[in-house]
């Protein structure tokens, strides 16, 4: 009895993951500088140090599965304090694409030569594949969130059911956005409005492959058994994610491919 926890709080053991993860990072960066001034050893080092950042992602993600699934260390307390750690996350990755937003509207409000899209440059028409692309992305939000209220009511079927068709839509997205790309007719030198549009658009499609990850994990762990009605914050945080990727889409949509033209 006296070894019992009197607490809802969960106290982690000691872990090697951040160490490695950090000396993961720092390898990745250096060889990323060696690789952009050309050196040898630049591919080989960022290959090294991308395999360790995968390593320590898998690893300390599978001993947090196991602490939820297992070990029951995530209480109610302990669940509020990861909700507002992927509030604080999905906040930092909003501000990160309010720094691209801030330089288009700063060059579209203020351009130079007084024209905007600058001389030269054809952008695309937004009720073709851009259009397509947004429903197909809204229809993902309506399909995990299906998924969500199904895994609250305890329906295993439709929450895969909706989750799958999520994972497929996204996948859609991705490849809809490569085709709009092979079909620019700009490239990301041609000028600020095109290495804008590529650095928003394209750090889009990067989150969207990231958030079509993440759900494809919450298939498998819920073909695994895992996730509850009650406890399934690693869902809930991904359906979080999504519906951020949603809503910055929305933005760059009505921004960058309408009033932008």
């Amino acid at each position: 009895m006296s070894g019992e926890p009197k607490h809802q709080f969960h106290l982690v053991e000691p872990s090697p993951w951040p160490a490695l993860g950090s000396m993961a990072a720092f390898i990745l960066t250096v060889g990323g500088v060696l690789f952009m001034h050309d050196n040898p050893y630049g591919v080989g080092t960022m290959g090294v140090g991308l395999m360790l950042v995968l390593a320590t992602m898998f690893f300390w993600w599978r001993d947090i599965v196991r602490e939820a699934e297992y070990q029951g260390h995530h209480t109610p307390i302990v669940q509020i304090g990861m909700r507002y750690g992927m509030m604080l996350f999905i906040s930092s990755e909003v501000m990160f694409f309010v720094a691209f937003f801030w330089a288009f509207f700063d060059r579209a409000l203020f351009p130079a030569g007084g024209i905007w899209p600058p001389e030269g440059i054809i952008t695309f028409d937004p009720f073709d594949l851009p259009l397509i692309n947004t429903l197909v992305l809204l229809l993902s939000g309506c399909t995990v969130t299906w998924a969500h209220h199904a895994l609250v009511e305890d329906n295993r079927r439709d929450f895969m059911t909706g989750l799958g068709l999520t994972i497929v839509l996204g996948a859609l997205f991705t490849v809809l956005q490569a085709v709009e790309y092979s079909h620019a007719p700009f490239s990301f030198s041609d000028g600020i409005y095109p290495s804008v549009f590529f650095m928003a658009t394209g750090f889009h499609g990067f989150h969207v492959i990231i958030g079509t990850l993440f759900l494809a994990v919450c298939m498998w762990r819920g073909a695994l058994g895992h996730f509850s009605a009650k406890q399934h914050f690693g869902f809930e945080a991904a359906a979080w994610y999504w519906h951020f990727v949603d809503v910055v889409w929305l933005f760059l949509f009505v921004a960058v491919y309408i009033w932008g033209r």
